[in-house]
């Protein structure tokens, strides 16, 4: 038969009772630490995840509208430049059609 030893079961009940505050304790210290962290990171004036992923995107798209402009100016530049490159031929053509007219009255 056996016996019961009070002394035993009390330690296991102050064990048991150890245990369950130090679960409390650490979940406290835990949850300052958590606190700390945030008012140390809020001091610092970082960033969250989502504002720097919003300027992030919006970046981007910057600069693919820049890419799309630069495109855009290069196609005009060069039909400007072609443009410009045709009034100068027709503007010699002129010139020299207008000087053989003029010879062509002085000889006359």
């Amino acid at each position: 038969m056996q016996s019961r030893n009070p002394l035993l079961d009390d330690l296991a009940r102050v064990a048991s009772g150890a245990m369950t505050t130090f679960g409390g304790v650490r979940e406290e210290v835990e949850n300052r630490v958590r606190e700390r962290m945030e008012r140390f990171a809020a001091d610092l004036e970082l960033v969250t995840r989502e504002d720097y992923e919003a300027v992030r995107a919006m970046a981007q798209k910057a600069r693919e509208e820049q890419e799309t402009l630069l495109e855009r100016v290069a196609e005009l530049e060069g039909r400007l430049a072609a443009l410009e490159e045709g009034g100068a031929k027709s503007t010699a053509r002129r010139r020299s059609s207008s000087k053989a007219a003029g010879k062509d009255d002085d000889q006359s």
